[in-house]
This record gives C-alpha cells, sequence and structure tokens, in this order.
C-alpha cells in the first residue's frame, strides 16, 4: 500500500529514520532497513542531516524501493538552484518514488564541510510550489513536461513555538498547505500536552502531523537538544527518570515506545528517530507492538 493511501486510512502510522551511510557501503543501511519490515510503516531517508556529508537521499532510497520499502525522499533547499531542483524530482518519480518531504535544510555552518556555500535559490514554499507545478505537467519556466510526475509531499512545521512564534509558524504551514503539503514532521516532542495543543490548533487543516520521537541516550543528549535545536520539547519528568535509570539505552528505549503508545490518542502517527545506534529503532517498535498487543 503506497503511503498516500496509507494517509487516507484512518490508521496511525509508524514511519522510521535512517540515515544512509556515510560512503558507498549499504549493507548496514539496508540490514536495518530489513529490521523494520512488518514494524514501520515507511522510512524516511534524510538528506545530509546536521549538514554532515552522506550518501544522498535519493540514492539510499532506491534500494529501499527495490526492496519493497516505502520510501520517503528528503529533499532541500540548502544545496540546489531551481533547475537541479525540478530535475531531481523527476528523477525521483522516474525512478519510482513518489514521497516527498521538503525541508530548509541544516545549516552548513553545523556540519563537516563549513566551507560549504549554501544556495536556497527556493525557499521550502516555493519548492513545493515547484513540485505543484511539475505536477500540472510545466515547470518553473512555463515549459510542457513529457510525462507528469505525481507525488506525495510533507514538510516540516515547528510545533514547539509558543505565543507569537507559533501563530507565525501557523501562518506559514497554511502557505505549505495551499502549495502541496499534506503531511508534517515537527521537531522532537515528548510534551504531549503541548503536541495536543497545537495538534487541535490546527485541526481545521485535515493534514497529518507526525511529531519526532527521537530515543534518548543520556540527559546530556536530551538537554543539549532542548538547548540548541528549535522547537525541541522534553519535559523534567522524562530528563529524571532517564537519570535515575542504571541503563540509559533501556530507558531510552523504554520511554521512546511508551511515548508511541501515547501519541495513538493524539496524532496520526510518529517519525522514530535514532541517533546512532540506529538497531534502537526496532528495539522500541517492538516495545510499542507489546505495549498495544
Amino acid at each position: 500500500m503506497s503511503f498516500q493511501e496509507l494517509l487516507d486510512k484512518d490508521q496511525f502510522l509508524i514511519i522510521a529514520e535512517l540515515e544512509p551511510p556515510k560512503g558507498v557501503d549499504t549493507s548496514d543501511f539496508l540490514k536495518h532497513a530489513d529490521s523494520l519490515r512488518g514494524r514501520a510503516h515507511a522510512v524516511l531517508v534524510p538528506e545530509m542531516s546536521g549538514a554532515i556529508m552522506r550518501m544522498g537521499s535519493i540514492g539510499a532510497s532506491c534500494p529501499l524501493k527495490q526492496k519493497g520499502t516505502e520510501a520517503i525522499v528528503s529533499m532541500n533547499c540548502r544545496d540546489r538552484n531551481r533547475l537541479a531542483i525540478q530535475a531531481d524530482m523527476l528523477s525521483i518519480f522516474s525512478l519510482g518514488l513518489e514521497n516527498l518531504s521538503v525541508s530548509e535544510g541544516d545549516d552548513v555552518t553545523s556540519g563537516d564541510h563549513i566551507e560549504a556555500k549554501p544556495v536556497n535559490d527556493l525557499d521550502v514554499v516555493s519548492m513545493l510550489e515547484a513540485v505543484k507545478k511539475l505536477q500540472k505537467g510545466i515547470d518553473l519556466a512555463g515549459n510542457d513536461l513529457s510525462g507528469i510526475p505525481q507525488f506525495c509531499v510533507g514538510s516540516e512545521v515547528n510545533a514547539g513555538l509558543a505565543g507569537g512564534a507559533l501563530e507565525i509558524e501557523v501562518m506559514e504551514m497554511e502557505k505549505k498547505i495551499k502549495a502541496g503539503a499534506n503531511y508534517f514532521f515537527t521537531p522532537t516532542m515528548y510534551d504531549l500536552k503541548a503536541l495536543e495543543g497545537f495538534v487541535k490548533k490546527v485541526a481545521p487543516f485535515k493534514v497529518s502531523v507526525f511529531p519526532r520521537v527521537t530515543i534518548l541516550n543520556s540527559v546530556g543528549m536530551a538537554r543539549f537538544m532542548c538547548r540548541h535545536m528549535d522547537g525541541v520539547l522534553i519535559p523534567e519528568e522524562v530528563l529524571n527518570r532517564l537519570g535515575k535509570a542504571p541503563d540509559k539505552t533501556k530507558e531510552g528505549i523504554a520511554i521512546a515506545a511508551e511515548t508511541i503508545q501515547k501519541l495513538q490518542n493524539i496524532c496520526q502517527g510518529v517519525l522514530l528517530v535514532a541517533i546512532g545506534g540506529q538497531e534502537r529503532l526496532a528495539a522500541v517498535l517492538d516495545q510499542v507492538g507489546s505495549l498495544t498487543a
């Protein structure tokens, strides 16, 4: 079943994020993908997250598709001009990949090639509008296409903001929806009360919201995310529970699994993320299954 068909069903969806390799050896990447079969409905393949140079999302998504995994290809504004953006979108569809997630991309100064020059020819809304035009059979210059792609398109929304900043973010979200986005990923959110308020606020938009649940390794990691990643919400009770646990890895897995279980009453699904140690993705989803069995 395609991701678009899954979105149209009244079903809680689990998306797992898998980082492509830093190199051409995809054996571990595909092994982790195989471990998610039957546990996750789709796999999001990020495009050089953290501005760390890795195999591109398109190249890593192709073998997933060949093995029957529903892959979501990430594209960002950072690295391409409008020519390359459109060309890659056509290439993605020609390879049988029909799911896109469009984002700004992390600042290059946070990565491993800080001398790189960002492009940012189009912003996120403009990229979404480019997808919409391609799906109508024309490019951004108004030229006709030979063959028309059709995508299921998503983007990102910072649901962890508050006050006036959140109001502006909701307005931006509405622009993205009008430009063609029909699902959204949020930053890491363990504050379910805040998330529930956001989901209710945007319910009239009738789009799917998938909060990120990042598997926590340590209190230090969690506090770093809260301080340096905009919109990340991890309550003190979660930090205290993790800090008191004798086995931080095991406790992080349990916290993520319990959070996903609770999310089933709040939103349509979740994006599960592991920063390093991607074998923990399957461990979390095994616990989710046992919790809901």
